[in-house]
């Protein structure tokens, strides 16, 4: 390519070992990084903005073209800790659930999980900013990333989204992966991939250097987030894409 490549990243915390190994290597020359939050980064994908993003899945059927790079993601096998539903009564009882601006395919995972593992049927509302106060009483609300870590303990139940698509499908989940719109050179792949090992690698470093009291972050990193794209999160993915034909979740 003769310019830089355009590539954007989730601004939440638990893309911070896969940043921190990008923005201590020489691949950072080749590059303009921006940070947003899901759902802005994937509209930005759509519209040729960025050419490489780590986006929401559900972003990839909206796509006339995509390649999927490097062997790492955003993903869970059991409990993510940051994608919840949080309710002040039994998910049985939910009459109304806000559903996350910041999010796309949390959204649509929720509402798969509400329709198939919980079998339940109450409202869904989509936000356009802060919703969290009004989670209360038989109104609960699914937040992502940070702010959910942040919302831990202010609510009764907590539904962990990671853990409940585990025990319906017995596979782990892709929240965002590593997607482009076109193809891009392979020796910058290599070093952005390679990038994205080093910083895996660096995870005790970064941990020292952050300071965050809502959440054990070692333990965030190394228990909560699975970051390696490998065959059995491929099949979790592909499953997953294959439901949102049937979901009724439009946003």
């Amino acid at each position: 390519m003769d310019r830089k490549i355009r590539v954007g990243a989730v601004s939440y915390l638990n893309t911070r070992p896969l940043l921190y190994g990008i923005e201590n290597s020489p691949v950072m020359a080749q590059m303009d990084l921006t940070l947003q939050y899901p759902s802005k980064l994937a509209a930005q994908l759509q519209e040729d903005e960025i050419d490489l993003g780590l986006v929401p899945v559900a972003v990839i059927p909206l796509l006339p073209e995509h390649h999927i790079y490097t062997d790492y993601c955003i993903g869970s096998k059991g409990p993510v800790a940051s994608v919840c539903i949080f309710s002040d009564v039994p998910i049985s009882e939910v009459k109304k659930v806000l559903m996350d601006y910041q999010s796309r395919t949390s959204v649509k995972l929720a509402g798969i999980l509400l329709k198939e593992y919980w079998q339940v049927g109450p409202v869904i509302e989509n936000t356009t900013e802060d919703y969290r106060s009004r989670i209360h009483e038989m109104t609960a609300g699914l937040v992502i990333g940070d702010r959910a870590l942040e919302m831990r303990g202010k609510t009764k139940y907590i539904y962990d989204l990671g853990e409940a698509w585990e025990m319906h499908t017995g596979l782990p989940f892709v929240f965002a992966a590593w997607v482009s719109n076109k193809a891009l050179p392979e020796d910058f792949i290599e070093a952005f991939n390679e990038a994205n090992k080093e910083g895996l690698g660096r995870i005790d470093e970064l941990v020292m250097e952050l300071s965050y009291a809502p959440f054990d972050l070692k333990a965030y990193y190394s228990r909560h987030i699975s970051y390696s794209f490998n065959d059995e999160k491929k099949m979790g993915l592909e499953l997953f894409l294959s439901k949102l034909k049937n979901s009724s979740i439009t946003r």
